[in-house]
């Protein structure tokens, strides 16, 4: 596991979008030899509920957690599984 990208990943998230819960897990020891693990880039999910998501659609909802993490899609991360889920939805 990175820590290094994982923490950075959870602190740009937390500055963003000040979630009542986050969790980010390093996923990249599950594509081993995958084309986008061989070039460095890291495989990563991430589960956030955030009162900033209230009123917006899913699909928002992800370009706004890809614009948080703007650089690191660039230079850390090859694919991002998203849950992000509104605090008025709980």
């Amino acid at each position: 596991m990175n820590t290094r990208r994982v923490d950075r990943i959870r602190a740009l998230l937390e500055l963003a979008f000040e979630p009542e819960s986050l969790e980010v897990e390093d996923d990249s020891h599950k594509h081993i030899g995958h084309e986008g693990a061989k070039s460095g880039l890291g495989h990563f999910s991430v589960s956030i509920v955030s009162p900033r998501f209230n009123g917006m659609k899913m699909l928002a909802r992800h370009r706004a957690v890809y614009t948080a993490l703007d650089d690191m899609m660039k230079t850390d991360i090859h694919a991002l599984a998203i849950e992000a889920i509104a605090s008025d939805e709980l």
